[in-house]
């Protein structure tokens, strides 16, 4: 494990802040641009970066993000393509804690410990498997932690405490905590996190916990620390600046910057 998460959020509890990762589509809006995207939200200051690999079928996500996806298979950014995206920055970018969001389809197709072992090559520190449920967790958790790569699962917040618990033992990392039920969209805010279900997660002894689905505006990564969270995602409104800015690379880096600076504003102190 390269505990680059364990260092993250141990310096920024020692500062009093919480972490904002905002996530985006490997590729999107085509492979050239992507990297320079990267590069924008680190400079900004992200402290970690939350990375899909675009899929044909992603159920969890919305339109915004589905759209991400297909933009970024149009212009060809098949897993490999994705990978070396990730190995460039990773080469730029040594502490950074970078996580990747892919389908189990993308994992298997080649072979899953061949997936993992080009993930921890390309720098990745975590994969999270959208549609793996804990029931059928351990192929996956196996062959990440055999590559030193943190297997990460998704902690829905109606779950019952049993499961919370079993999420909490499962979780490397970080844990994903998600703001409300449904699919990705910043058009549908977060529900505030229960304050008892990030409890219940602590002391069970979950890595830190990370709020998403729902997280578009600072006030949402406020109420999700107060919440008792670690940090927030933003994944559908960080999208939603690079397709509104398609051809426009300049005006796409500065709205990604502002868009940053004010989410990691907020969580200090």
């Amino acid at each position: 494990m390269t505990r680059r998460y364990e260092k993250m959020f141990s310096g920024l509890e020692k500062k009093n802040e919480g972490a904002f990762i905002p996530f985006v589509v490997l590729g999107d809006p085509n492979p050239a641009e992507s990297e320079a995207i990267l590069e924008t939200l680190i400079a900004a200051g992200a402290d970690a970066l939350e990375l899909g690999i675009p899929f044909s079928d992603p159920v969890a996500d919305g339109q915004v993000i589905q759209a991400a996806g297909n933009r970024a298979l149009e212009s060809g950014a098949s897993t490999g393509v994705c990978l070396d995206i990730l190995a460039q920055v990773r080469g730029k970018h040594r502490d950074i804690p970078i996580g990747l969001l892919v389908y189990a389809n993308l994992v298997l197709r080649g072979g899953i410990d061949n997936f993992y072992a080009r993930s921890a090559e390309s720098g990745a520190d975590s994969v999270l498997v959208a549609d793996v449920p804990t029931v059928a967790s351990k192929l996956f958790s196996d062959a990440a932690l055999r590559a030193g790569i943190d297997p990460v699962y998704i902690v829905p917040p109606n779950a019952r405490d049993d499961k919370l618990r079993e999420i909490a033992a499962l979780s490397k990392g970080y844990t994903y905590f998600l703001g409300r039920l449904g699919v990705t969209g910043a058009d549908r805010e977060m529900e505030t996190p229960l304050s008892s279900r990030v409890q219940l997660l602590k002391n069970a002894g979950a890595p830190p916990i990370v709020v998403g689905f729902g997280i578009s505006r600072p006030e949402h990564v406020r109420a999700a620390l107060d919440a008792g969270a670690d940090g927030a995602i933003a994944g559908s409104a960080t999208v939603s600046i690079i397709a509104g800015n398609l051809g426009n690379t300049q005006k796409t880096r500065e709205e990604l910057s502002a868009f940053v600076r004010s989410m990691k504003s907020i969580s200090r102190g």
